[in-house]
């Protein structure tokens, strides 16, 4: 197993994320299996996504490790005798269970090889010296030793800061000494900037951190991340991955080597497009988490996919659903009349998912408004559980008092939206219908647009299906259903059991779609969700042209 650590200093949030998926992607394009590992003291799960996004891979649980499943883990192995009543300690215990740890997981496969990757890339959490990572740093020198030669490669990201005009190298070089003296020692250093290093700069890093020029990498801001890999790669990465590890030594297979050149001239097509394109698409996304934006960056990449794919330039309206209600037209008017410009004037209404009441009669406008009005709109989760409710009391007329969600008002009654016999009221822990799980199409749904887009695969009973990951407590209560559907509401996909309602669709309409699961955590760069990309297609009014590539792309695969 060769292991790619990836580490940060100066500030956090320096870009280790983005970094760490570009080497992988690299080492992709060469044929070799790659595998991530995350060190950290707190959740990572933004980062998780990011790498599957940009491997096309699926990741688990077991992939990040936090310092409370360390401790816990050895809590348990002295509370079965395991240490034979010897003092447990961060080092040698604590440390150990770290890299066995990592060397277990790291042979799990995670592509569609089903084999053991090539290559472990770890990224450390925060930054080099923080307190809750030191018995990370101090496992991964040891990971080091353990790994031997030609088999462990560090690459440091660090932030070089422009200070009037003047871009500053101290930062960097305190922050290579300090991972020097934690015992860590990088072989490559990855200098974050906003303008691309002067040519004193980049010698000065090179000279006082004692690393060779070509492997100082200047990372610049970019127009956009997924510019980066080529960025990297026009500077050598990859030429110093294959010095470091060896790699012109593996064996590799042609097959996956020829795949991951079709990768890479894909990734390249696209990334490189992106500078050109000017045909612009504009959303608006009606959320309630706007103060915190990255409550949303799955659905924001999931978007950027689409848009990608369709070639077209993206721009995401913020809409705070608040500012739709009636009240934020007396208390703001000037954010209330703002709020509904940006709604009426969006090429398409995107209603993510979330929790609580807070928003959603905003939201339920916004949904009226894309039904009545022929705008392409966009349901997820909760978003799907809004467009229900609002087309319950303005199509159908069910009363106030039914036509909501046990989740708005708390009570258990007849509701149109009702809570899952897993869900237990008042314990928020561990009780979400989580995971991959199929959702089957129903008879008569032929006609759907989302299903035109999905390349289906087949149930054990023969019924065409989709998988995807689902993370919710609410569900459409059944017995409403044929009430809805009696209206023009179509419930296409159902689970397993034809008792969860997964999939809504209005026939008569350009693109009104809701799903209760959570499409964008399957959405890949190279592979974007279907229903993301149906939305953006039909917003930017092309969702014939792409529902046509794609059909073709299937009839030639098909053929083979």
């Amino acid at each position: 197993m060769k292991y790619v650590l990836v580490s940060g200093g100066v500030i956090s949030g320096v870009g280790k994320g983005i970094i760490a998926s570009s080497t992988g992607l690299l080492l992709k394009t060469m044929g070799l299996k790659i595998f991530f590992v995350l060190d950290d003291g707190g959740e990572v799960d933004l980062d998780l996504g990011n790498y599957e996004r940009y491997l096309n891979i699926t990741l688990t649980r077991e992939n990040n490790i936090t310092t409370g499943k360390i401790y816990q883990h050895v809590i348990e192995k002295e509370r079965r005798g395991d240490y034979l009543g010897h003092t447990v300690q961060v080092v040698p215990h604590v440390v150990d269970a770290i890299q066995d740890w990592i060397e277990r997981v790291a042979k799990i496969p995670v592509d569609d090889t089903n084999e053991e990757p090539d290559v472990c890339i770890i990224e450390l959490g925060g930054t080099v010296g923080d307190i809750e990572s030191m018995p990370f740093v101090e496992a991964m020198t040891q990971l080091r030793a353990r790994a031997g030669r030609d088999n462990f490669m560090q690459i440091h990201v660090s932030y070089v800061p422009l200070v009037h005009g003047e871009q500053k190298t101290k930062p960097t070089q305190m922050a290579i000494k300090a991972v020097r003296s934690a015992g860590l020692i990088p072989d490559l250093i990855a200098c974050r900037c906003e303008n691309p290093l002067d040519s004193g700069a980049h010698q000065k890093i090179a000279r006082f951190c004692q690393v060779p020029l070509p492997q100082v990498l200047v990372v610049r801001d970019m127009p956009s991340t997924y510019q980066v890999p080529i960025l990297l790669q026009e500077q050598g990465l990859l030429q110093s991955l294959t010095d470091v590890l060896r790699i012109d030594a593996m064996t590799i297979s042609p097959a996956l080597a020829a795949k991951g050149a079709e990768i890479w001239k894909s990734w390249n097509s696209l990334a490189s497009g992106l500078a050109t394109v000017t045909d612009v698409v504009e959303i608006a996304l009606v959320g309630k988490y706007l103060e915190c934006p990255d409550s949303y960056l799955s659905v924001v990449k999931s978007v950027e996919h689409a848009a990608m794919r369709c070639k077209k330039k993206l721009k995401i309206v913020w809409v705070d659903a608040e500012h739709l209600e009636p009240e934020s037209e007396r208390a703001n008017p000037a954010a209330y009349h703002r709020a509904w410009h940006d709604v009426c004037t969006a090429s398409g209404i995107l209603v993510p998912g979330g929790f609580g009441q807070r928003g959603t009669e905003g939201m339920m406008k916004a949904a009226q408004w894309a039904r009545e009005n022929g705008t392409p709109y966009l349901g997820i989760c909760l978003g799907m559980q809004i467009a229900v409710i609002e087309f319950a009391r303005n199509v159908c007329d069910i009363p106030t008092p039914i036509s909501t969600s046990q989740e708005f008002d708390a009570r258990d009654e007849d509701r149109i939206i009702v809570s899952m016999p897993e869900h237990h009221p008042g314990q928020l822990g561990g009780t979400m219908r989580l995971g991959l799980r199929p959702t089957l199409w129903q008879a008569g749904s032929e006609w759907s647009r989302l299903r035109a887009l999905y390349a289906s695969s087949t149930s054990a009973d023969g019924q065409s299906q989709i998988l995807e990951r689902h993370r919710h407590r609410y569900e459409v209560n059944p017995n409403y259903v044929s009430t809805l559907e009696s209206k023009g509401l179509n419930f296409i996909g159902k689970d397993e059991t034809g008792v969860r309602q997964e999939i809504i669709e209005l026939k008569d309409h350009p693109w009104f779609v809701g799903v209760q699961y959570h499409p964008e955590y399957l959405s890949r760069v190279l592979h974007p969700s279907k229903p993301y990309l149906g939305f953006i297609a039909a917003s930017a009014g092309m969702l014939a042209t792409i529902t046509a590539e794609i059909a073709g792309a299937e009839s030639t695969k098909a053929s083979f």
